[in-house]
């Protein structure tokens, strides 16, 4: 299984390059995002792959960061998600702005993706909601959380509370920003720690 190519850029197209290793290229399918990070042909590239077989095909799908093909591999494995409507989801988004619309239950900027609809967006929030916090090491998932008019030691507080019950500080970053959409700045000033946790444990429900 190839995980990585490094070789020269032999040639490329809007969807797909080919990597000279050692004599023989290799055809890599990448999105657009992938593709704007590539360097100029004739000098040396290095991807990430996916090695995709089905019956008697096999294809390669490329991606500039690890960020990109982790989500890639979480696409995949939803139903109704081949791995070319995922080249096509990552095409359109970051891989941390997927993760937060992911997590925060953001359908309407889902359904924004190329070829991505309603139930799509339903099923991707759903199957992956609890599992994108690994992307890009959950060193964005804080800034799910930002914006709002909690204190922040109040907010600490929260975090602390739910780690300490066993919940991933990932996942609760992101339901903490949740409680902070519903409620208005000074509803949440008001809020006592023990009214936030509450509200944060119904948002992980």
């Amino acid at each position: 299984m190839i995980s990585c190519l490094k070789g020269e850029l032999f040639h490329k197209s809007p969807e797909k390059v080919t990597i000279l290793v050692n004599g023989v290229g290799y055809e890599v399918f990448l999105s657009s995002t992938s593709h704007e990070k590539l360097p100029p042909l004739g000098e040396d590239a290095f991807l990430h792959i996916y090695t995709h077989v089905r019956e008697d095909t096999l294809i390669l799908f490329g991606f500039a960061d690890s960020d990109e093909k982790a989500m890639f591999l979480l696409l995949i494995n939803v139903s109704g998600v081949g791995p070319k409507l995922a080249l096509s989801i990552l095409s359109g988004i970051r891989p941390v702005d997927l993760a937060r619309a992911i997590a925060t239950k953001d359908v309407m900027r889902l359904t924004g993706l190329s070829g991505v609809g309603k139930k799509t967006a339903e099923r991707l929030c759903l199957d992956l909601k609890d599992k994108v916090g690994v992307i890009a090491g959950g060193d964005e998932l804080p800034d799910f959380a930002a914006g709002s008019q909690v204190d922040g030691n109040k907010e600490k507080d929260v975090i602390s509370a739910l780690v300490n019950l066993g919940y991933p500080q990932s996942r609760a970053y992101i339901a903490l920003s949740e409680v902070k959409r519903r409620f208005s700045p000074e509803s949440l000033i008001e809020m006592r720690v023990e009214e936030l946790i509450r509200e944060t444990l119904r948002s992980m429900a």
